[in-house]
Order: C-alpha cells, then sequence, then structure tokens
C-alpha cells in the first residue's frame, strides 16, 4: 500500500503518503459543490502529469549531466460536464536556457513518454509546450 485517503467530512479528504507521512488536503472545487481551499482529486491528477514529467526529465538530465534545478510547470486543467471529466491539461514547461539542442530533444522525449501521460485516458487532450528560456 502507498497511501491512506480519509474522507473527513465537507467533501474533503486527508491523504498521507505512507512511506514517508507526508500528507496533503484534498477539496471538492467550487463548481463542484466544495470549498475549494486545497487541490481537488483532478487537480492533483493534472498536477501529477507536470510533476511526472519533470521528474523524468530530471532523472534523464542526471545521466546527461544537465541541472534542471529550478525547472517550472505551470499547469491550466479544463473539465467538461456530462460526464463530467478532465477534458484537457495545459502543461508549459520553463527550463534553462543553456542546453543544447541535442539534450533538449532528448529531454522533451523522456518527458513526453512519462508514465502518467502514457496512463491517461487518450480521450484528455494533453498540450504540452517547452520553453527553454531560464
Amino acid at each position: 500500500m502507498i497511501s491512506k485517503v480519509i474522507y473527513t467530512g465537507n467533501l474533503r479528504t486527508s491523504c498521507e503518503h505512507l512511506g514517508s507521512g507526508d500528507t496533503f488536503i484534498t477539496d471538492a472545487p467550487l463548481d463542484n459543490n466544495g470549498l475549494g481551499q486545497a487541490f481537488s482529486p483532478t487537480d492533483t491528477v493534472a498536477t501529477g502529469l507536470a510533476s511526472c514529467m519533470i521528474t523524468t526529465m530530471g532523472i534523464k538530465a542526471k545521466g546527461l549531466e544537465v541541472d534542471l534545478t529550478n525547472a517550472v510547470a505551470e499547469v491550466t486543467k479544463h473539465m467538461k460536464a456530462n460526464p463530467r471529466r478532465i477534458s484537457k491539461i495545459e502543461v508549459r514547461l520553463s527550463l534553462p536556457s543553456n542546453v543544447s539542442d541535442k539534450n533538449r530533444k532528448i529531454l522533451e522525449h523522456t518527458a513526453n513518454t512519462c508514465p502518467v501521460l502514457y496512463s491517461l485516458h487518450s480521450d484528455i487532450e494533453k498540450a504540452i509546450s517547452y520553453h527553454w528560456v531560464l
């Protein structure tokens, strides 16, 4: 088991990573009867995609002796009704400009093949952009 999720009432959960004890809460979004005071469950999915992309790039970058420290991913999630679901995830990555073209291609390929991206349903549009500007 990797985590435990407890429903704490008022459309909120408390999530614990059992290996480390780290926790976070989720809250139903404002547009779905919630308070919108924390990540919603669908926010965690969209954010998980960006986190996975940067993490796998970081793993590959280590072997390439490239430093991606302070790389940033900005995430926008779009919802659709009937059934309510994620319809689109936009990820805008801002990365160090001092990376060679060859390594940029390798790192972008790595991100585009991360496990979370492969795990998301094909009906979810993924709009990924890379900006080598930092």
